[in-house]
């Protein structure tokens, strides 16, 4: 599988499992830009597998294997991002205990043979496809650190809709051996131009990241940046947090629109923060940082608002539907609850793509072990 062309590695993952294991059928199914279906890599066009209301969408959104008959399914995934899933169908007798559990681990490294190889080819980019992205789209989903992760402390997931038109939202993030940093950001504007601001926003923020400094400044520089730029003319709405890994303290920037819902037990709340002025809106901002404590069981939804200012006719998704549906997803997982949020979100403006961009973001804190 490694020394395979990395256009082929589908073909080398069925060839691997037809002889190795006596698959009689197998096929790469991987998560379109919505996450909600399953899309075939070995024979695209053939029908994508909705999910979760079809095996091979069970198995993805609970990630666990999942038999339905002569058919087992694995779900590919990367330290927590949620790739697809491996269908395999047997002839003959089905794998034992000790066979399945080297499928996982094969499922495993597809995964990561699957992130490598898309740098180099647009074969699985275009199997996920169900649609035509915009250039704005494309844009964006290539600045994405990816749609999940997890480590001891937390699981995090993101999305973006409309996920094949999105222009101006977008987020980050990155984990050291000390903190977590999330930025969620909405630059303004419209299509390609909204694009591109995003865009020098979340490299601004990376190149401050990476040099180490505080939030605060990195909050500043990359005011700098969009200043320096557009003098003023374009600015970036953008919430900032960092979690010390260790003890869950939280350093919260609100440099914009995007708002936080903590959910702590039974309790939903809309955490108001100090609002201070967007990324590149005046020159030499000086930025302060809100420090809260996080405790295991903590539950973080960050929103656009694309999400809480949404509304249909006279009614508002925010007032009337955000906090009960938060409530009710609250025993799902952090990619779970993002997909339930925005397809509830979609339900309520009646299918159609939104007018604005919505961005989702969950964070379930665990806490270090000990």
């Amino acid at each position: 599988m490694a020394s395979a062309p990395a256009h082929s590695l589908g073909d080398a993952v069925r060839d691997i499992l037809h002889t190795r294991y006596g698959a009689a059928e197998a096929e790469v199914l991987l998560a379109d830009y919505r996450s909600r279906s399953l899309e075939p890599v070995l024979h695209p066009g053939s029908g994508g597998h909705p999910v979760p209301s079809s095996p091979a969408g069970t198995a993805f959104a609970q990630q666990r294997t999942v038999v339905d008959g002569d058919f087992h399914h694995l779900p590919i995934s990367v330290r927590g991002d949620r790739l697809g899933v491996l269908r395999l169908r047997w002839a003959g007798t089905p794998p034992g205990d000790l066979e399945l559990a080297e499928l996982t681990e094969l499922a495993a490294r597809v995964g990561q043979a699957l992130v490598a190889a898309e740098v180099v080819t647009d074969r699985f980019r275009r199997a996920r496809r169900t649609e035509r992205l915009t250039l704005a789209a494309e844009m964006q989903w290539d600045l994405l650190p990816g749609r999940g992760l997890d480590q001891a402390e937390f699981s995090l997931a993101g999305q973006l809709e409309p996920a094949y038109a999105v222009r101006g939202d977008n987020f980050d993030w990155s984990s050291d051996e000390e903190h977590l940093t999330i930025a969620v950001t909405n630059g303004m504007g419209e299509s390609v131009d909204a694009a591109l601001l995003t865009s020098l926003a979340i490299h601004a923020l990376r190149n401050a990241r990476r040099a180490g400094v505080e939030l605060a400044d990195q909050a500043a520089l990359a005011d700098q940046a969009i200043w320096a730029q557009h003098g003023g003319k374009q600015h970036v709405s953008t919430l900032l947090l960092q979690i010390e890994l260790a003890t869950g303290r939280l350093a919260v920037i609100d440099a914009g629109s995007p708002q936080i819902w903590r959910l702590r037990g039974d309790e939903v709340l809309d955490m108001r923060l100090e609002p201070q002025l967007p990324l590149g809106m005046f020159d030499s901002t000086h930025y302060l940082e809100q420090r809260f404590e996080l405790v295991p069981g903590d539950r973080l939804m960050i929103i656009s608002d694309g999400v809480y200012e949404a509304r249909s006719g006279e009614r508002s998704y925010g007032d009337e539907l955000l906090s009960a549906l938060l409530a009710s997803t609250r025993d799902l997982s952090a990619a779970e609850a993002v997909r339930a949020l925005l397809a509830d979100l979609s339900r309520f403006g009646g299918e159609a793509d939104p007018e604005d961009d919505a961005v989702a973001v969950c964070l379930d804190w665990r806490g270090r072990p000990s």
